[in-house]
């Protein structure tokens, strides 16, 4: 491994280092993020975790991103509630919960991979980005997108119930597509 992570076949084992693939020409496999986890530990502390910045930036040595990146987008760090009462009823002594109803910037569990997604988009020197979406993934990768200066193509369901997503004020640049299905 040539970086502290890379992309590997999951069935046949290829290596790609660090392309923008998802899929193995060999077998035709989904690809994965390995890490070199010796690397990361010695680089991923207590220390520099406290001394990292309140979001999901703090983690970025566990996180599939270029060294050189700076991030634009404080995405994460949302907080975790303790939940005795469900953790009573399915027997767990400590259940905490994650409130995703607070992410930056679009109040979207999906923000934290889109900021992944669109770091690596920039590594490879991308100035456009797209998604087909009913909502979350939408919304988080225009705003991000808009944030970064990158133009975006969002594509929607043309039934999609106006209230589930705000992507309009973040990009000009969707279209909403028939969902009809025919039988023959």
């Amino acid at each position: 491994m040539t970086s502290v992570y890379e992309l590997r076949c999951r069935e046949c084992g290829k290596s790609y280092g660090i392309q923008p693939l998802s899929i193995c020409d060999e077998c035709f496999s989904p690809l994965e993020i390995c890490f070199d986890l010796e690397y990361a530990r010695s680089r991923f502390t207590h220390e520099t975790i406290a001394a990292g910045p309140m979001n999901m930036w703090r983690y970025r040595a566990l996180l599939p991103v270029p060294e050189n990146y700076v991030p634009v987008t404080p995405s994460g760090f949302t907080p975790l509630l303790q939940a005795p009462r469900l953790g009573a009823r399915i027997r767990a002594t400590n259940l905490y919960i994650k409130n995703d109803a607070v992410c930056l910037p679009t109040l979207s569990f999906k923000d934290r991979v889109v900021a992944v997604a669109l770091a690596n988009a920039e590594q490879f020197g991308f100035d456009t980005v797209g998604c087909s979406s009913t909502g979350n993934l939408a919304n988080a990768v225009a705003a991000q997108a808009a944030r970064q200066g990158l133009k975006t193509y969002i594509l929607v369901p043309s039934d999609l119930e106006p209230p589930k997503f705000s992507t309009r004020r973040f990009t000009e640049r969707l279209w909403s597509v028939s969902t009809a299905t025919t039988t023959t």
